[in-house]
């Protein structure tokens, strides 16, 4: 047992449970791409785990690698897994292996066949800062972008130039390889994955130079998005077919462009619409005033203060905020820009200034405020007449 091989645990490494579904690991990857994509993060260390997720999320994907996994092995490590060791008596064998004999697996006469060495490339993602305007608007932008690209000396297959694969002489092309072995269950015909050509049925005697044999190397390239007017805060636009190559020149997956909006320093936004703070003088309040306002599209719009409005007032100036971005990409009718009246009062009086407001004051009645008026209708009017 001291030899005893330990292997990798590819849930842990995503960090999902063993019964997590399609979804599920997939969530998982994004989830962790997104903070471990040499992109995002350059630090060697999270390169090193962006490749190591990048990994179980291929092998928990395959439903042969999978399986391996579930029996205890481990399907990137030339068919050894994580079995016993001399002492045991599964050692020779898996017990996925003995159950395959006995319920229609190899040992029982169905072949599994050699695997595909062109598996499907994972999704990539990338973040793409867009001011309010942008996010109002739409953008075009060529964005630069590191990922597998199909290697142009091998074309994807993974050999030298002017070379090819070769059939697998330990398996004879079948992928798999058989052994009879003799346990307190009598006699089994076991079936595995060839450990030479890891279930590929075939191997690369003179790999290329330039991908190492995986068909696909890194690197860095350019590509156009455009983003529609009224995307905001975390969605996403995809690209289908940009993101990572996949091994043996296995179709690419795509490239997520998630919008981070930059916070406007005037306008703040709820869905489609947005709110703007107005400071307004007490006297434009008192009196009334038309002001021209602002909008996020440079443009001015006459904004009409009734006399006598109050701190706290909102008004709102329909179809003036944001585009609304439905489902299907079209632009559907506008938001609302809601504007928040607050009435300032003045800290600093000259002398002329303080006068006037006196003789405002008495003119109104005003020159002592009574909290209680007399009537009773008053603030504090019911608890001065206890």
């Amino acid at each position: 047992m001291g030899n005893q091989q330990v292997a990798r645990d590819y849930y842990g490494i995503l960090g999902v449970e063993q019964g997590a579904d399609a979804a599920e690991l997939k969530r998982a990857y994004r989830r962790l791409a997104r903070e471990l994509h040499p992109d995002v993060n350059p630090d060697p260390a999270a390169q090193e785990r962006f490749a190591e997720i990048s990994t179980a999320y291929e092998v928990l994907t395959d439903p042969e690698k999978r399986r391996i996994v579930d029996l205890g092995g481990d399907p990137l490590d030339n068919g050894r897994g994580g079995g016993g060791g001399a002492g045991d008596p599964f050692s020779a064998f898996g017990f996925g292996d003995i159950m395959d004999a006995f319920f229609g697996g190899a040992g029982g006469g169905r072949g599994r066949g050699p695997r595909s060495r062109v598996q499907p490339g994972a999704d990539a993602l990338i973040r793409m800062q867009l001011t309010l305007e942008e996010c109002a608007t739409g953008v075009q932008r060529e964005l630069t972008v590191d990922t597998a690209v199909l290697c142009d000396q091998c074309g994807g297959n993974g050999c030298a130039p002017g070379t090819s694969p070769q059939g697998c002489p330990t398996c004879g092309g079948r992928g798999e390889v058989q052994s009879v072995q003799r346990s307190f269950l009598g006699q089994v015909v076991t079936s595995r994955p060839c450990p030479e050509c890891r279930g590929l049925g075939e191997i690369i005697p003179d790999p290329c130079r330039q991908c190492a044999g995986d068909g696909r190397v890194r690197a860095r390239r350019s590509v156009g998005v455009r983003i529609p007017a009224g995307v905001a805060d975390g969605m996403r636009v995809r690209l289908a077919g940009q993101g990572e190559v996949g091994s043996g020149g296995g179709p690419a997956g795509d490239l997520y462009v998630e919008v981070e909006e930059i916070p406007h320093e005037v306008f703040q936004r709820e869905g489609a619409d947005l709110h703007v703070r107005l400071p307004l003088p007490m006297t434009a309040a008192a009196l009334g005033a038309t002001l021209p306002l602002p909008m996020l599209d440079g443009t001015t719009e006459d904004l009409h203060i009734e006399p006598g409005t109050q701190s706290g007032t909102l008004r709102t100036l329909r179809a003036k905020g944001m585009p609304r971005l439905r489902s299907t990409g079209r632009i559907d009718g506008q938001g609302d820009l809601v504007v928040h009246v607050e009435v300032t009062v003045p800290t600093k009086l000259d002398k002329e200034q303080t006068d006037l407001l006196r003789q405002l004051a008495k003119l109104r009645g005003e020159e002592q405020p009574d909290l209680a008026q007399k009537n009773g209708h008053g603030l504090f009017g019911r608890l001065f007449r206890q």
